[in-house]
Parts: C-alpha cells; structure tokens; sequence
C-alpha cells in the first residue's frame, strides 16, 4: 500500500508521550534496538535533543548495537535458490523433474530475472555493448538492456521451436535462421525504444522451455536444435543457452553497475565441456577458411577415432577439469602420448574468451609447447563466440 507521502498527503508524525527523565533513561537501550513504540520513539528523541547526558548514552548504545549487528549485504546469495530447491527435493521430488543438462538453464534464467525485477524505466534502456569474435577480430553491436532481452527471446526461440513451442518471431520475416539474423529480424520489427514489455514474454517463454524439457524426459536430449547454419543435440544447446544467458546477464549487470557472480561450479563445468567439445570442430572451420595453419606434410589429417596431436586444456577453479584437444582433425581422439602443448586457463577467464569478451591475446593463459597449436586453439575459442 502506498504511504501517505506517495499519495501526496503529509504523514501523522506520533504524539511523543510526556514521560519522566527516569523513565525516558530506562528507554534508551529498548530505542537504539529500535524496540520501542512510535510514541516513545517520539518522547526519547525529543528528550535527546534535550538532554545531553542521555544523548551521549543513546549514541554509545547505538554503536554498541552497530557492532551486535554488522550490516549485510540485501542482496541473496546467488547459490541460495538452489540450496532451497535441493532441500526441498530431498523432502520430496519433483513430479516432473528437470533433466541434468536443463538445470543450467534453468538456474541462469532464475538468476537472471531476479536481477532484472526491480529495473526501472532507465535501467531498461540502459545502453549495452554485445561483443563477440568474428573473422579473428573483435566485433560489437550496441544495444539496451531491453534489446539484450530481446536477443534472448529470439534465439531461445530455436530451442522453443526444436520442442514444438510457439516461435517468438511469428510471422517476422528473418534474412537467415540463425541468431545473428532472428535478433535482427525482431529488433527491427519491434516498436523502438524497447521497454520492460520483453521481459514477460521472454521468461514464460524460459519456463516453457524447462517444462517442456521436463515432459519429454531424458531421451528428448538427442533432438536436434538447428542454429540456421549449424546443429546441436538438445541437451548440448540448453548448456549454450545456459551460458548465453549467464554471459548477457554479465552485461546487463556491468551496464547497470551491479556486482553479478559466476554460475555453480558444477554448471560451469558443463558449459565448460560443451565447448572444449566444440573446439576440434572450430579448429577444422578455421583451417578451411585459411586462419589456422594447414596440417601440412608433418601433420596429416587423422582417421576417424585414431589418435593424433593433442593440446591439453586444463582449466582451474570451481569448474576445472582437463580436457585432451585433437588438433588435426575433429574426427580424432586426443591422446596423452600425442601431447604437443599444455594450456592452463581460470574457468571463468576461459568462459570470456568462448564468450568473445576477452581476446586471445589477453588471456592470461599458461602456455607450455606448440606456440602454433596453442595460438591456434584460443583463436577457436574466441571464434565459438557470436551475437
């Protein structure tokens, strides 16, 4: 209910009782706990501005309360909704529960909207710089935080139409079917400036996926999900929207100048494999479009399943892991014995660079090995990025 301030109308400050200096010295401690009622608040902070000794007293006991009751942050603990939910389930499972592989989703769509729930009108059209890599180069396309929702909207949507779920884009004509050109199609089609309007139909469309996901069962995460230009099985592309969401979320966050943490370590871990995944396959894209150097007469292509020359990704932190990369071809199986370079990288430092906010020059990397090899994998990283 709006107080009378809002309203327009002056608020009833309370009658201070008329009490004894005695009885107004014995309030003291119940007022700097703020226990006392709004009439005897009323009476001791008029009588403080009276009585110097007692105004002396009310401010020690006023620190001393400062110091029982350190101030906290009123921000949640990111990782609070998932203990909840994790207690909760192990009172009593869901009815339909959620694949593995769709819990990332699922938790940085939660996280994301709990950020977004108390913006007002400026926040929303906070301007917002996407970045991504394209061609080995460092490309932007300026935004609001009410445009980064829209993107998402838009390319949830193909994994809203892989499930047979209403297409955000309706009827929009889009130059190609990929995200690229869907998050053009909508931006242009929507009225301009964009608002807080997107943000409704941009969650429902999210629960709808995790619903949906929940129904199919685990079996559905073989469905393919195309990307207009390339495909990925369902549960691979819940993990890439996981982590676009947690990247877009990162930007919304810096726009507005709010601290935004990192996913669990067990989600990162995941998004962190979907891309290691990916890389043999970018490295083979890279080498026909001529920015990666050919396999040449001493690195011939590899038989499918045979091992070949391998890199070593280890990444640290709370998603760490190792993961052995095939360089020559994405057909082939990376091998300790075949080991040519060793690359060490922060978890969430490698995430910015599949995300293309960090070039492969800045990455503060380890690098031990094949200069070549080396230079070559963190160009593919970056190049996994896109708007």
């Amino acid at each position: 209910m709006p107080s009378l301030e809002e309203l327009g109308e002056p608020a009833q400050r309370p009658v201070p009782l008329v009490l004894e200096h005695r009885v107004l010295t014995s309030l003291l401690g119940a007022w700097a706990l703020a226990a006392c009622s709004p009439e005897e608040t009323a009476a001791v902070e008029e009588h403080l501005g009276e009585c110097g000794s007692c105004a002396e007293e009310a401010l020690r006991l006023r620190d001393a309360v400062g110091l029982l009751h350190p101030a906290e942050s009123l921000d949640l603990n990111p990782a609070l909704r998932a203990r909840v939910l994790e207690a909760c389930l192990e009172r009593r499972p869901p009815r339909i529960p959620v694949p593995e592989w769709a819990a990332s989703y699922d938790a940085e769509t939660a996280r994301l909207d709990a950020l977004l729930q108390d913006f007002g009108d400026s926040e929303w059209h906070a301007p917002v710089r996407l970045r991504w890599f394209e061609a080995d180069e460092e490309t932007t396309r300026r935004t609001t935080v009410a445009g980064v929702i829209a993107h998402l909207l838009t390319v949830d949507g193909l994994v809203a139409v892989a499930l047979g779920l209403e297409d955000p884009l309706g009827d929009v004509p889009t130059a190609a079917p990929t995200p690229g050109a869907r998050t053009e199609a909508y931006w242009r089609a929507s009225c301009f400036p964009r608002t807080r309007s997107v943000r409704a139909p941009w969650r429902e469309q999210s629960h709808n996926i995790v619903r949906t996901v929940g129904f199919t069962g685990s079996g559905a995460g073989r469905m393919p999900v195309s990307y207009g230009d390339f495909e990925l099985p369902l549960r691979d592309a819940m993990l890439d929207r996981a982590f676009e969401c947690w990247v877009h979320a990162e930007d919304i966050a810096e726009a507005v100048d709010y601290p935004y943490e990192a996913p669990s370590g067990r989600h990162l871990h995941g998004i962190i494999d979907l891309a290691a995944r990916m890389l043999p396959g970018a490295l083979a894209a890279r080498r026909r479009a001529g920015l990666a150097a050919p396999a040449g007469p001493q690195r011939h292509l590899v038989a499918a399943g045979e091992p070949g020359r391998t890199l070593r990704l280890e990444i640290e932190g709370s998603g760490c892991g190792e993961w052995l990369i095939p360089l020559d071809s994405p057909a082939a199986v990376g091998s300790a014995e075949h080991e040519v370079a060793h690359v060490a990288l922060d978890c969430v430092e490698f995430c910015r660079l599949a995300a293309g906010h960090v070039s492969p020059a800045e990455a503060a990397a380890g690098q031990v090995g094949d200069r070549e090899a080396i230079r070559d994998v963190l160009f593919a990283a970056a190049g996994l990025s896109r708007m």
